[in-house]
């Protein structure tokens, strides 16, 4: 789990800073949505 989140705010940061926004969109947009993914993942493998 903590390896897809961790992904997601690299990604995220990497993105910003290649994007130069005012607000750090991508970092909120991909943690947010890489955390939804690793409990989708984890409650998939648990049933």
């Amino acid at each position: 789990m903590i390896v897809i989140i961790l992904l997601g705010v690299f990604g995220g940061l990497k993105l910003d800073e290649i994007v130069h926004l005012g607000f750090p969109l991508f970092i909120v947009l991909f943690s947010t949505l890489s955390f939804f993914l690793a409990i989708y993942i984890a409650i998939k493998d648990f049933l």
